[in-house]
């Protein structure tokens, strides 16, 4: 678990502003979150990229590298997009409001559909995507003072 950091990252949950552990944003009840339990390696890092997507507010979004950096992984983005992309459907974390680097909807075709109910959950939030399917990260991204 090369870079992996258990010290507090600020995070907003139910519009307060805090500064959690990856543990207790596991276990905030405010958090309504629930990782897998598993003993395999590997189970602290997808709980911090758990914990960290927690975080988003509704109507932000954030990008792999901001998620990635806010775990303590930095430079690991497609690994934060391959634990989101393998969580159990019982896990309740905002999943839709991570986007890639360029404000996009990261689509492919192992999502079996799930990159349209993305955006149609962003846009349930009231996200605006422009002409080219993309969200102007300059307004819509998390601000990285709340990180």
């Amino acid at each position: 678990m090369r870079g992996f950091r258990a010290e507090p990252f600020p995070c907003l949950i139910a519009g307060r502003g805090c500064s959690l552990t990856v543990k207790e944003a596991l276990t905030s009840g405010e958090a309504a979150i629930r990782p897998p339990k598993s003993s395999r390696p590997g189970a602290d890092v997808t709980g911090a990229i758990c914990a960290a997507v927690a975080c988003i507010p509704a109507g932000w979004v954030a990008t792999y590298v901001q998620i990635a950096g806010m775990a303590g992984l930095p430079g690991r983005s497609r690994l934060v997009g391959h634990v989101l992309r393998h969580l159990d459907p019982a896990v309740k974390i905002p999943w839709h409001r991570v986007v890639n680097a360029k404000g996009e909807v990261s689509y492919a075709v192992s999502r079996n559909g799930s990159d349209a109910v993305q955006r149609t959950l962003l846009e349930q939030e009231g996200v605006i995507f422009d002409d080219r399917g993309r969200i102007d990260l300059s307004r819509w991204r998390w601000p990285a003072s709340l990180m």
